[in-house]
C-alpha cells in the first residue's frame, strides 16, 4: 500500500508548495488596487506545483518534461511579478529575498536535473 503520491516525494514540489504559501501572504498584504497583480502571482504560483505533480504522474517522458517546462516557465513568471512588487514597494525586502531564493531553487533543479525527473 502506497501512502504518498510520487510528487510528495520530490525536493522541488517542497519547494513549490512553500513559494505558494509565501505568495498566499503577500497577497494579502497587497494594497487595495492590486488585484491584478494579486490574481497572476496567485495563478503563476500555483501553477508551479500542480504542474510538478501533473508531471510526475505522468508515465510518459515527453508528457513528464512538458508539465516540468510549464513549472519552471511559471516559477520564471514569479520572479517577475516580485520584481515588479519590490518596485513598487509593494513587499518586505526579507520576502521578495525568500521567494528569489525559493525561485532560484526550482529553476536550477529543473535546469540541472531535468533527466532526473523523467
Amino acid at each position: 500500500m502506497v501512502n504518498y503520491f510520487d510528487h510528495e516525494k520530490l525536493d522541488v514540489y517542497q519547494a513549490a508548495i512553500e513559494l505558494v504559501i509565501l505568495i498566499d501572504v503577500i497577497i494579502e498584504n497587497l494594497p487595495r488596487g492590486r488585484a491584478y497583480l494579486a490574481d497572476q502571482f496567485q495563478r503563476a504560483g500555483t501553477s508551479v506545483p500542480l504542474n510538478i505533480a501533473e508531471g510526475a504522474g505522468e508515465y510518459s517522458s515527453a508528457e513528464k518534461v512538458r508539465f516540468y517546462r510549464m513549472a519552471r516557465r511559471s516559477a520564471t513568471e514569479c520572479a517577475g511579478v516580485f520584481d515588479i512588487c519590490r518596485r513598487l514597494q509593494l513587499i518586505q525586502e526579507s520576502q521578495y529575498a525568500k521567494g528569489r531564493e525559493l525561485l532560484i531553487r526550482i529553476v536550477s533543479m529543473f535546469s540541472v536535473h531535468d533527466k532526473k525527473f523523467i
